[in-house]
């Protein structure tokens, strides 16, 4: 199979080859009148933050196998080729059996399997309090468990890559030195945790921020606080959601020039991502309301809000259209860095003998006219509207 586009960082027109589905061959094309017509080309969207999408749910009382395949087929659309589903705070049978349900269809070779490199473990070790917690079930918020999290491990069949954490819980630093030990990647979010403790997680191993800015207090000291102790620490990665709610534009482009090449975009969907405006009641975050510009809020306080409604492209034109991020640095902040941030730089480029994920795609250079035109899963094509 060969695909033809630009690349986003030259412009310059190649050709794809695959192979066993690993890119076989890149050849420079010709500069001529049909090259300006091609689309981008790059590797595959990662997105390391998905609660469901298109009315699918990989977090309610059961985690199906159509609701798993439901999500996969919906972020191919949005031309996501590779995806951390993530599972949050429940209770323990909940989280086991969304675990084993995620393994067995990724290890099935169903459709679209290849796409799930992992499962994201966000909860149930964050903070209680209102506003920090999120849309987080209080009920079942606890402090770091080694044996329990060595289960649920088992329950995923090793497939759990990161994990989501707030620090200031009892027993944290020793965790997060286990949990990195074990080759898993430890992220602060969920938190309200102070500078010390912020850097204790950091000494101890955790090496990213979970959707900065977020899942916390609507109300906080102007400084210090753990919102700007994240994004001034070096050491730390930081994920983004630029649905235009989760962030004000101002402050998304602040956070973005901050963090710089360790900006990481995600969507942070849920199941109500791509549906009509309306009430809906899910068991996580309980009644929610999706407004009519697409804000996913919590009834009972307006001010909460309840995962993003947007796919991964609408945030890569949001970021190119209210920062002054490029297009070339908005691909990378979905293909290379969350690769890196992963431990999977595989994943992230076009090379000989990568997988070939692929997303072909047409964007302004303003981030206006964003189409996927078509998604690639190890060399094979897995969404095309043709």
């Amino acid at each position: 199979m060969m695909w033809r586009g630009k690349l986003p960082h030259t412009g310059e027109p190649v050709e794809v080859e695959s192979s066993d589905g690993r890119i076989a061959a890149i050849r420079r094309l010709g500069q001529g009148d049909k090259t300006a017509l091609l689309p981008w080309i790059s590797s595959g969207w990662i997105d390391v933050q998905v609660n469901g999408f298109g009315g699918y749910d990989l977090n309610g009382t059961v985690t199906s196998q159509s609701d798993i395949e439901g999500v996969t087929r919906a972020l191919h659309r949005c031309g996501v080729a590779a995806y951390l589903p993530t599972v949050i705070t429940g209770s323990y049978d909940r989280m086991r059996q969304a675990f084993q349900a995620l393994s067995k269809y990724a290890g099935s070779k169903q459709f679209g399997s290849a796409s799930i490199v992992g499962i994201h473990m966000e909860g149930p070790y964050l903070s209680d309090e209102d506003g920090s917690r999120g849309a987080h079930p209080r009920e079942y918020i606890r402090n770091p468990d080694w044996d329990e999290f060595q289960r649920l491990q088992d329950a995923a069949d090793g497939l759990i890559r990161m994990v989501t954490l707030a620090p200031e819980r009892e027993g944290s630093v020793p965790f997060i030195e286990k949990v990195v030990k074990a080759g898993v990647i430890v992220a602060i979010g969920h938190t309200m945790a102070t500078g010390e403790q912020i850097d204790r997680a950091v000494q101890a191993g955790a090496t990213v921020s979970t959707h900065l800015g977020n899942g916390s207090q609507p109300v906080l000291p102007r400084h210090p606080n753990y919102i700007w102790h994240q994004l001034a620490d070096d050491r730390l990665w930081s994920t983004f959601i630029p649905d235009g709610h989760h962030l004000a534009p101002p402050v998304l482009k602040a956070m973005l020039r901050a963090k710089r090449n360790k900006a990481v975009l995600v969507s942070d969907a849920v199941m109500f991502g791509g549906m009509a405006p309306g009430r809906y009641s899910s068991l996580i975050g309980g009644e929610v309301e999706l407004t009519a510009d697409g804000r996913l809020h919590t009834v009972a306080n307006p001010a909460i809000l309840a995962g993003s409604a947007s796919s991964l492209e609408v945030g890569i034109a949001n970021a190119i259209r209210y920062t002054d991020m490029t297009l070339a640095e908005a691909v990378s902040a979905v293909t290379v860095r969350p690769a890196i941030v992963l431990d999977m730089p595989q994943l992230g480029g076009l090379a000989l003998g990568s997988p070939a994920n692929l997303t072909l795609f047409d964007c302004d250079t303003d981030g206006s006219g964003m189409v996927v035109r078509e998604t690639v899963v190890a060399g094979e094509t897995v969404y095309s509207p043709v």
